[in-house]
């Protein structure tokens, strides 16, 4: 999930962006799924594929052209193509946020079907990633190269200083339940630093243990009591001042990666450092070592009170593609070529989903950023803990009308109960198809 950050923001030009690329080896040989005067359109909203398409272009005398749309445009742009035909790729990605309603609109080719049969290499693939390419007859539809589990980021100078240690076995003990998670918060109270950036940072472990959809199978909403604790454990982050009042993707919130930051509280003001940051896979190589740089080496990642998963790319072919079998041996290039999938992983940091490498690759990893850390197979075990299912299309906006609620009850302006009824409230009006109690 390289510069995946970018797409994140929802920042970027405004205006489609057409990357084309053309192989200069006339001699190149591999699959001989197309001609040289054929070209593969490739649709996405983040360049993480042009290093792909470089290889796949000379491994197949294919010429790719590759769409780069920005996020925050990239459904309205791309749905009426896909729709009409006209203009359409032969291949497209897709985002956790839309994911659900894009493998369940039919766009996608089934995978499942001849001469693709991908079932028969389920089990190759890490479960919760492999799920969410389904729809919802169980047919696989999009394929991921990559999971995104995530871990709690922190500094080993602050651990070793307050908590004796820095080693992460230990610190993911410490930090194991929120009880837990509070203690080492007070701790770093004690000596004068912040747990946290903002208090948003523990709601990827509001779904707790047990997770479950925001939307059951009998369409109705499910406000477990795990999100429910989650609006007083942030509540009480903030009445403990146990964080940095530093929102995500402030100007604050990265600079407490690498010095220390202003917080004003009760009037006053000081100077504090940040102790852990809540992020996934991508987050140390598109957040922490481009913000971070000067702090190589003093951070460390270990696990929060739950798994965890945030974000993810998936690809397929597009189902009215006149190109479909180049388009699905670029689909497998990215999710089950072996040898580029190691050498995906060894230049980017990649954390894969495709099991045939990765168990051969994640004893040996190490990174220099992370004082030598095998993050790899840290994150691989944590992708085995996430329950597939849980993804829904209701996703993305009740995660965003739940937000919001429970920061009116963080900041006194709403009571708990009240903040629970306006999020029901909003819940209903943007999906009047869903049951509310």
């Amino acid at each position: 999930m390289r510069k995946k950050l970018v797409s994140l923001l929802s920042i970027g030009a405004l205006s489609v962006g057409v990357l084309g690329a053309c192989s200069n080896d006339e001699g190149t040989s591999g699959s001989t799924s197309g001609s040289k005067d054929d070209v593969l359109k490739v649709w996405s909203f983040t360049d993480e594929l042009k290093e792909p398409i470089k290889t796949y272009e000379e491994r197949n005398g294919v010429k790719v052209e590759l769409t780069i749309v920005p996020i925050a445009d990239y459904p309205t742009k791309l749905k009426p193509a896909l729709e009409s035909g006209v203009g359409a790729p032969d291949v497209f990605t897709g985002e956790i946020a839309f994911l659900k309603q894009w493998v369940d609109a039919g766009y996608w080719e089934n995978l499942s079907d001849e001469p693709y049969n991908v079932n028969e290499i389920a089990d190759d693939y890490i479960p919760y990633v492999f799920d969410l390419g389904k729809d919802s007859e169980g047919n696989v539809r999009a394929l991921s190269w990559q999971t995104t589990p995530g871990g709690v980021y922190y500094k080993r100078s602050l651990a070793k200083e307050v908590l004796g240690t820095d080693d992460p076995a230990e610190i993911g003990n410490m930090m194991s339940s929120m009880d837990g998670v509070f203690e080492v918060a007070e701790k770093m109270k004690e000596k004068g630093y912040k747990m946290f950036p903002d208090e948003g940072a523990i709601r990827w472990f509001s779904q707790g243990a047990n997770p479950e959809a925001w939307v059951n199978e009998n369409n109705e909403l499910v406000l477990t009591e795990d999100k429910i604790n989650y609006m007083d454990y942030a509540k009480e982050l903030r009445d403990k001042q146990y964080t940095a009042l530093a929102p995500e993707w402030s100007p604050s919130w990265f600079e407490g990666m690498s010095k220390p930051i202003k917080v004003k509280e009760g009037g006053t003001e000081t100077e504090t450092q940040v102790f852990s940051y809540v992020l996934p896979t991508w987050g140390l190589h598109s957040v922490l070592k481009d913000s971070a740089k000067d702090t190589a080496g003093d951070w460390a990642v270990t696990n929060g009170p739950s798994p965890y998963f945030w974000g993810g790319t998936w690809l397929g072919v597009y189902e009215g593609s006149k190109n479909k079998e180049a388009a699905y041996d670029f689909v497998k290039l990215m999710t089950q070529d072996e040898e580029f999938l190691t050498d995906w992983a060894e230049e980017t940091g990649d954390v894969l989903a495709f099991k045939p490498v990765t168990d051969k690759i994640k004893d040996d990893f190490s990174d220099e950023f992370l004082g030598g850390q095998n993050n790899y197979e840290f994150f691989l075990g944590q992708a085995d803990e996430i329950t597939p299912g849980i993804v829904t299309k209701y996703d993305q906006q009740l995660d965003t009308l739940y937000g919001a609620s429970v920061l009116q009850y963080v900041e006194g302006k709403k009571t708990k109960e009240e903040a629970i009824a306006e999020f029901k409230k909003q819940a209903k009006n943007a999906y009047p198809d869903i049951q509310v109690d």
